[in-house]
């Protein structure tokens, strides 16, 4: 399949761009190729599909509800117990609504952190947007043993394939013991798998983890070894300094997510510009929609700038490019993906925006309309592995899947006695 772009806007020039398979071929003036599809780029810009860092897709379903919580009562008092009810279908459901609301916002790749790990990984097949699937590990109630061969057995099962990868998802130090995060250390190094854990979210987080170990989240993780360039934290809100250099020095990639630091109250002050001074890789992340209620990248990057430069008193501070980066290409290297770029080699995950958007007008910088004006109803079309996914605000599995999960829903609210 290839795929000719003709007379778009990428990087502030004219260009065609020719998309062969699921990889960017060329970008040139005036192409001449006799493409299966043409796709006229006049009055849109070109710009690398969103990499939603940090999420949980299927919690589509608490979108509105649980408001004016903390994190612990939110967590331990409405989300677990809701969470216990769900089966595999309802994970289905939600999830691929997710999915539906990430393409139509302009996001081609993310990183998930949910139950019935096949089910998802199934769901992003089908829909056909790229995926990191891991398996989630907590200690709970059952023993040791059990715990790890579900994580083995669920990484027997996966088949690689061109959209989903498979991690481990550590949920974060006070629901996983020492014990099993050292396991997921070994096991993840065995295997070179990504790792992804909450961490330094809450100040009650860190003070939990000094009175269990004597130290806070990120010192525990240096000192068991946890900390590789395999390893992605989000929020990590509450480090210091001396934390700050030992992620920078195992190359450890952060997750920025600062739509659910603020509704759940967890704080504001991540420090973006000097974990960017020194040298760590800081991607964007929705969180799911428990706790931000949507998943569109261009409102995640828009606060990130805005709250940054707010408590720092500096408008200089964690500017649009910046934030644009993290949603893009930082997010391919902290998922390990050749994306985030319009690149010839890089992998065709692309999305155009419509300059003829009141958001978009004028176009004066288009970065800085993106961040600042745009949202993701200005995205026009997504591309994500050479397939085309929306085009012209079309998706064509939009509409039954939109009936299905409302039927769903219907039931579940039901069963679940909300």
């Amino acid at each position: 399949m290839s795929i000719l772009i003709k007379n778009v806007l990428c990087n502030n020039a004219v260009v065609d761009v020719l998309i062969q398979g699921n990889s960017i071929a060329k970008i040139d003036k005036n192409i001449d190729f006799n493409a299966d599809k043409i796709i006229d780029g006049t009055d849109k810009a070109i710009c690398p599909g969103f990499v939603n860092c940090h999420t949980h897709s299927a919690m589509t379903f608490f979108r509105g509800i649980g408001d004016g919580l903390s994190l612990d009562s939110w967590l331990n008092d409405f989300i677990w117990p809701i969470e216990a009810k769900m089966t595999e279908e309802t994970v289905y459901h939600y999830a691929k609504l997710a999915f539906l609301e990430m393409i139509k916002s302009g996001t081609t790749c993310f990183y998930d952190m949910y139950w019935f790990r096949d089910v998802l990984d199934r769901a992003a097949t089908e829909i056909g947007i790229r995926a990191v699937e891991p398996q989630i590990v907590m200690t709970g109630n059952k023993p040791f043993k059990e715990t790890v061969k579900k994580v083995e057995d669920a990484y027997k099962r996966f088949k690689p394939n061109d959209l989903t990868s498979f991690a481990v998802a550590p949920h974060a130090v006070y629901t996983v013991s020492k014990e099993l995060l050292e396991w997921v250390r070994d096991f993840s190094e065995e295997n070179n798998l990504l790792v992804q854990i909450h961490a330094a979210e809450t100040k009650k987080e860190n003070d939990d983890c000094f009175k269990q170990y004597g130290m806070t989240p990120i010192r525990f993780f240096e000192s068991i070894g946890l900390l590789s360039p395999r390893l992605s934290v989000a929020h990590c809100l509450w480090v210091d300094n001396e934390e700050i250099k030992m992620l920078a020095d195992n190359d450890v990639k952060v997750v920025h997510n600062p739509n659910s630091n603020l509704k759940l109250s967890s704080g504001y002050q991540f420090e973006f510009e000097k974990m960017k001074q020194m040298g760590i890789t800081v991607g964007l992340g929705t969180d799911g929609c428990g706790s931000s209620d949507n998943l569109d990248m261009t409102e995640a990057m828009k606060v990130a700038s805005l709250i940054g430069k707010a408590w720092r008193f500096d408008s200089k501070a964690v500017t649009a490019n910046s934030v644009f980066d993290s949603a893009t290409v930082n997010g391919g290297l902290i998922v390990d993906k050749k994306i985030g770029k319009i690149e010839e080699g890089y992998l065709a995950d692309v999305v155009l925006f419509n300059l003829n958007s009141p958001a978009m007008i004028p176009n004066h910088n288009f970065i800085a309309n993106v961040v600042y004006s745009a949202n993701g109803a200005d995205v026009d079309t997504v591309i994500c592995n050479g397939k085309v996914l929306m085009e012209n605000r079309y998706v064509a599995f939009e509409k039954d899947l939109i009936d299905e999960v409302k039927s769903y829903t219907n039931y579940f609210v039901k069963h679940v006695k909300l």
